[in-house]
């Protein structure tokens, strides 16, 4: 539960407890679901050791798919600069914001200022690669900025907060503590929440072989990442 204006509440989704204890409240809002997705042609570069081109395209979609399917009923907007990205988004029910030669951080910032302008009031930024995303709704609370950062503390998985007065977007290496210290700025209430489905992303090989993940990896990819002959797969000692 998120915490009055001026503090931060940590919670761990894995506890019935919070970390710090802080005034809690809580009240409905209607949040738009905002997700950027690069080229999946272009996709998961860092994954080249292990995956072909077709293979981290088809990665790239199937988790797409998963996090666009964890909105639920909320509406969702893809921003992007592609047209295979953006085909595929109208064909799964989302609406494109089409954002070229922006970057990351503005096709994001640009994006939030067309939903507000458009009459929403909250946004919940979640990128593309989440494996086991859960119910995005459960991380919109009026008047509060959300953060879920990856399992190492670093970037930040999920961001959901206020159009106004809203945050820039800061993604890239330690985003996670940039959008944390925006957030402390906002006057609004400020939540870290702690989960281990939410905090996993698959950036690196070593994400394929996290054991969360390879309980829902498709079954060609499955096949791929328990082959002893691909460099995911370091050998066993002897």
């Amino acid at each position: 539960m998120p915490g009055a204006a001026g503090t931060v509440a940590f919670v761990d989704m894995d506890s019935t407890v919070p970390i710090t204890c802080t005034p809690a409240y809580d009240a409905p809002v209607d949040a738009a679901v905002l997700i950027p997705i690069k080229a999946f042609t272009q996709a998961k570069g860092r994954l080249r050791p292990v995956l072909t081109p077709e293979h981290r395209e088809q990665l790239a979609r199937w988790t797409a798919e998963r996090v666009l399917s964890a909105a639920g009923e909320l509406p969702v907007f893809v921003v992007c600069d592609d047209a295979a990205v953006a085909a595929w988004a109208v064909a799964h029910g989302a609406e494109v914001l089409w954002q070229r030669d922006q970057g990351l951080n503005g096709a994001v910032d640009n994006a939030v200022s067309l939903l507000g302008d458009a009459g929403h009031r909250h946004v919940i930024v979640v990128h593309g690669d989440l494996p086991r995303p859960g119910s995005l709704a459960a991380f919109a609370h009026a008047d509060t900025v959300t953060l879920v950062p990856d399992r190492r503390l670093d970037g930040t998985n999920v961001l959901s907060f206020p159009v106004h007065p809203g945050i820039s977007a800061t993604y890239g290496a330690g985003s996670f503590r940039r959008h944390l210290a925006a957030a402390m700025q906002t006057g609004c209430a400020v939540e870290v929440v702690r989960d281990r489905f939410m905090a996993l992303d698959i950036d690196h090989p070593i994400d394929l072989t996290h054991p969360l993940v390879k309980d829902v990896l498709p079954p060609w990819l499955t096949l791929l990442t328990t082959n002893p002959a691909n460099p995911a797969n370091p050998p066993s000692a002897a």
